[in-house]
């Protein structure tokens, strides 16, 4: 795990006695980060709570960090800012790649609209256990399901600074996987996102 600058010089990391490898080989499964960004209502949540459902079905430890919960806690004394945006993507970024580090895959489902976050996102970690997932569902379909009444409100002025309308979405250059949730089932969606842990390493067969 990347280490950041600290505010005070006495603080040192505390190293486990297990390695990476033996965690591997205990979990079937290698510690990895699935990031899910895109617009409100393109369907974060919805893919990365299914696959969650899929990988405990299949006994293999996962989490899901969900914009919205982490608001309830964590994030709680953070507003919609720019400034602040960046410290809630900030903060989950770092709890993600502790439960990376401890052998888990953790879905973070974030609108994170700034790549530069993402990006910081990704530094915490080893090469290949970052994974960031474009859900890239089209404004106008995001709009149309308004599933918590968001953009109605945006549109209307009264939630100002709401990504997609009048604060900005950065899409990912380059990202491992880009889905449309607008033209492709939930079950295909998620067999794309298994079968690219597969194929990447990061689910190991199981006996």
């Amino acid at each position: 795990m990347s280490r950041v600058e600290t505010r005070t010089p006495h603080l040192i990391w505390h190293a486990s006695q297990v390695t990476p490898e033996a965690r591997a080989a205990a979990l079937g499964q290698r510690g990895t980060v699935l990031w899910f960004t895109g617009l409100s209502g393109s369907g974060k949540s919805t893919l990365s709570t299914a696959l969650e459902a899929r990988l405990i079905a299949e006994g293999r430890p996962t989490c899901v960090l969900d914009g919205d919960n982490v608001r309830h806690g964590l994030c709680a004394d953070l507003g919609f800012s720019d400034e602040d945006r960046r410290e809630n993507v900030r903060r989950v970024a770092h709890v993600a790649a502790l439960f990376a580090h401890a052998g888990m895959i953790a879905s973070t489902a974030f609108i994170s609209p700034f790549r530069a976050e993402r990006d910081l996102a990704r530094a915490l970690l080893p090469a290949g256990a970052f994974i960031e997932v474009h859900v890239a569902t089209p404004l106008a379909e995001c709009e149309r399901r308004d599933p918590k009444g968001l953009y109605a409100k945006a549109r209307a002025g009264e939630l100002p600074r709401f990504t997609g309308i009048d604060s900005p979405y950065e899409p990912p250059d380059s990202p491992e996987l880009r889905l449309d949730t607008s033209g492709a089932s939930l079950e295909a969606l998620v067999e794309r996102v298994y079968q690219h842990l597969t194929g990447t390493g990061r689910l190991l067969s199981r006996a």
